[in-house]
């Protein structure tokens, strides 16, 4: 079970990544810019390993599911859910790397509407989720700390792109929404 899930995982995340390469070509031929890309290395590290930790923290130490598993289970089910969401909100501007095309509107639908950057909460989700199912506990718990620091990176860096070249300062001025950001 857990080789197939990991499988299955891997396959979803490539094909994100021919959808990300996809709209980067799409916005770059309308002008946009890549910002962040200092950390960007750090990033993909990240998650990399994380698949790395789980293929040898699972085998490695005979871990099995869960006898609570489809708790995490259901909740990385909703995750996916949203990761959709997020997605088809964003459409062309939905991307892995920040990419930026000057004088775009900021999409403020869909979960969006809600929440500055839930695309990150949803990987957060993802990080405590798939080990939890099968007791990866080392992997959760690593992954959660490596992916609070790249994230202390990150979005910082994108809502200064963001609103150094975009509508999201007066689009998003005095609005609250949860995380992150100073707000009046």
């Amino acid at each position: 079970m857990f080789f197939l899930f990991l499988g299955a995982l891997i396959l979803q995340r490539l094909a994100e990544l021919v959808i990300a390469r996809r709209n980067e070509t799409f916005l770059f031929s309308k002008g946009a810019f890549e910002a962040g890309q200092e950390h960007y290395k750090w990033m993909v590290a990240i998650h990399a390993s994380f698949f790395v930790s789980l293929l040898l923290e699972v085998p490695l130490f005979h871990k099995e599911p869960a006898s609570w598993w489809w708790i995490p289970f259901s909740l990385f089910l909703l995750a996916q859910m949203a990761r959709v969401w997020c997605l088809r909100s964003l459409g062309a501007f939905w991307n892995t790397k920040i990419i930026i095309l000057p004088g775009a509107q900021v999409v403020a639908s869909g979960p969006y509407k809600y929440i500055r950057h839930p695309n990150y909460c949803i990987v957060t989700m993802e990080i405590i989720t798939i080990p939890l199912v099968f007791q990866a506990y080392f992997t959760a718990l690593l992954f959660l700390v490596l992916n609070a620091v790249i994230l202390s990176v990150r979005i910082p860096a994108e809502e200064k792109a963001l609103q150094e070249a975009t509508d999201y300062g007066q689009r998003f001025d005095g609005k609250h929404r949860f995380l992150p950001g100073d707000e009046t």
